[in-house]
């Protein structure tokens, strides 16, 4: 992008963003000599070291993710990507990427969903990021692993059984029976999973704040960032995250439906196929059945109350709607 033009002068434009695995900064940059394509701003996202000087985190996962992923999606589907580092012994990790800020924003502040406009624009980007990778030959061979139940299933009745020692009001007698019923039934749920047909690279945590959409009167399309979580699963667990997870009943339950006819429209315009309407609403139940794990994984790993117990009466909410248990008979 410099041809024989170079950085002269690199400026801090605001404090960083620390959080608690990175911290981020948006830079201004000067050039010498003519760099007309160059951005005047760019976004450094990077790791945090520890006290004697080694990465505290290493992101695999994003790194990886914009070193091998992101190349292959069309342009205006994630930020674009001028440098990746991957953590060593003595560096932290570092991507340099696209700076949105003047064109795009967050749609609201959280927990606040967006309007349905701007959800029709989100889970159209999901539909065309998904569809990028549908189904791809490199799946599970040089770009990500193949879905692997042993270990988090695994683990769950011992955090279970800490959740309710802890928490023993929160989960009624008919709720553990649903934990126990979805233990039991799990090697044939999974068996879904384990097809290795109809999967994709999914975002992991994909919640509407994660979105940058396009400030009106320009020419721009939403965006989806931070993909420290990704992995190659069923489409639908990034659907049923932002809607049967992240929404109480009334707003699901009038915007779900329409929402998942756009995004099946999208992803067939995307060039996927074979993958109808009713196979689409199948793997939405399932992926929100599994989902009721979360907020028992979100409590006993730290996250605070305000956010896995909304989680867990939304998810169970949603999974009495939607008719989840009946894909336990």
């Amino acid at each position: 992008m410099l041809d024989a033009a170079r950085v002269s002068h690199v400026a801090v434009m605001a404090p960083p963003l620390r959080k608690l695995r990175s911290h981020t900064f948006r830079l201004r940059l000067d050039y010498e000599g003519r760099a007309a394509d160059a951005p005047c701003s760019v976004i450094l996202k990077m790791g945090h070291l520890d006290d004697a000087g080694r990465p505290a985190y290493a992101n695999a996962l994003e790194t990886s993710f914009y070193r091998d992923i992101a190349p292959a999606l069309a342009d205006g589907l994630v930020p674009r990507c001028f440098d990746v580092a991957a953590a060593t012994d003595d560096r932290a990790w570092h991507l340099l990427l696209e700076d949105l800020t003047d064109t795009h924003f967050i749609a609201t502040e959280w927990p606040l969903p967006p309007i349905a406009a701007h959800c029709e624009q989100i889970v159209q980007a999901l539909a065309r990021i998904h569809a990028a990778w549908w189904d791809d030959p490199r799946l599970g061979v040089t770009v990500g692993r193949w879905p692997d139940d042993v270990m988090w299933l695994g683990q769950f009745p011992a955090a279970l059984e800490r959740f309710i020692e802890r928490y023993p009001e929160m989960l009624p007698p008919e709720r553990r029976a649903l934990y126990a019923r979805l233990l039991e039934r799990a090697p044939q749920l999974l068996a879904r999973y384990n097809s290795r047909r109809d999967l994709t690279i999914i975002h992991g945590d994909a919640h509407a704040w994660n979105f940058f959409l396009p400030r009106p009167g320009g020419n721009e399309t939403a965006r989806l960032l931070d993909w420290e979580n990704w992995s190659i699963s069923i489409a639908t667990d990034d659907l049923a995250y932002m809607m049967a997870m992240l929404w109480y009943p009334d707003r699901r339950r009038r915007l779900e439906q329409p929402l998942l006819d756009r995004y099946h429209a999208a992803l067939m315009a995307s060039g996927v196929a074979g993958y109808d309407r009713q196979s689409l609403a199948d793997d939405y139940r399932l992926s929100a059945l599994w989902l009721i794990m979360r907020p028992v994984w979100q409590a006993m790993e730290g996250i605070a109350a305000r956010v896995w117990w909304n989680n867990l009466e939304r998810i169970f909410l949603a999974v009495d709607d939607l008719g989840c248990a009946e894909l336990l008979d």
